[in-house]
């Protein structure tokens, strides 16, 4: 390797190898009948750029290529179809136009840095987080299959605030099945449901008769329904069994004598098959002079209504599902009990002191 002399044609040649630093392939050039010393030091450091070159066309992957990989990668794992498909169309989306056509060993901290400021500034802070939870997952992959050495993807912080979302008070959660019982809606019954019990939208699409118990007011959710994976394990992956209030138990009752040959509890609307719960039950509060929440937020409702009328937040957590306090002291925030009483006792003056004079000043 280098550069050597040829006594018998009077010329150079000239050759450079190296292997590949994580996979340990080797390249090498030659060039021969190099007439000066000078041309070849010349062709010796253009050699340099090639193999290195070389090197990494036929072992590193363009960034499009590594992210094609990911995504194959995760719907061969445990991972849901609606999941594989938010990473896919979130990284097509925000780098395939600035690093799409790049080998992934040259994107570094500050490309990343600057597409997430630039590309997803605008955007939320938590999709900005998540475009970064996408990308660092795509280099943590090129690294295990041994294209990369090291992820570059950068440590960020984010300002996520903490803001409390609307949700329904128990008197606005009244209002809301009250009208949509005297209107009839086909949506009554999945809204009560939701309200009494808590459950996510898959997990009432999902509940059959054979889940609910009627004698005991109880139901065992076990399963849950996307329109992208199908029938599937509830998101924690854990059965629960969920209490059926009295008024709920009525509602459940006229569900069964009218069920016909459906074995599922609920009606089958072709609307929420397409995911347009969220929309329907926003329409339907708007009418009604209601905040206008998602559909999800039912259970936010849920859950904040349970913790106002006292019972407690480990109880609560049971019955919901939920495996994170921190999620439950966001509503436990919401609800405003770690908060009740706390003025009992704060008295600083008598407000009545001077009632009569200002009687007599209005």
């Amino acid at each position: 390797m280098g550069i050597k002399f040829n006594s018998h044609t009077k010329t150079y040649e000239v050759s450079y190898s190296k292997r590949h630093p994580i996979t340990r392939q080797p390249k090498n050039l030659r060039r021969k009948g190099i007439k000066s010393k000078a041309e070849a030091n010349r062709v010796y450091a253009e050699l340099i750029i090639q193999v290195d070159k070389k090197l990494n066309e036929s072992v590193i992957p363009s960034w499009e290529s590594l992210v094609k990989d990911y995504i194959r990668s995760l719907s061969e794992r445990d991972v849901s179809k609606k999941t594989v498909d938010s990473y896919w169309l979130s990284l097509r989306a925000h780098t395939f136009k600035d690093w799409g056509s790049l080998l992934v060993d040259s994107i570094t901290a500050l490309a990343i840095r600057t597409l997430i400021k630039e590309k997803v500034g605008h955007r939320s802070a938590s999709h900005q987080k998540n475009v970064l939870k996408y990308i660092r997952g795509a280099f943590e992959f090129g690294v295990e299959r041994g294209d990369l050495a090291s992820n570059p993807t950068p440590r960020m912080k984010f300002k996520i605030g903490n803001k409390l979302k609307d949700v329904l008070t128990e008197e606005q959660a009244r209002i809301l099945l009250t009208q949509a019982k005297v209107q009839e809606s086909e949506w009554y019954p999945i809204w009560a449901t939701a309200l009494y019990t808590g459950m996510r939208s898959g997990e009432l699409y999902a509940l059959t008769w054979d889940k609910v118990d009627l004698g005991s007011r109880m139901i065992k959710v076990d399963c849950s329904w996307n329109n992208k994976d199908g029938f599937k394990d509830t998101k924690s992956g854990d059965d629960r069994l969920v209490e059926i209030a009295a008024d709920l138990l009525v509602v459940f009752k006229q569900l069964y004598l009218r069920r016909a040959d459906s074995h599922f509890v609920l009606p089958r609307i072709d609307k929420w098959d397409r995911g347009e719960q969220a929309r329907e039950l926003r329409l339907f509060l708007m009418g009604l002079g209601l905040p206008r929440i998602r559909f999800h937020d039912l259970r936010a409702s849920w859950a904040t209504i349970m913790l106002t009328k006292g019972i407690s937040a480990p109880r609560v957590m049971k019955m919901g599902g939920w495996k994170d306090l921190k999620t439950m002291q966001y509503y436990i925030r919401k609800a405003g009990i770690d908060l009740k009483g706390i003025t009992d006792n704060f008295t600083l003056h008598d407000p009545l002191l001077y009632t009569c004079n200002l009687l007599e000043i209005v």
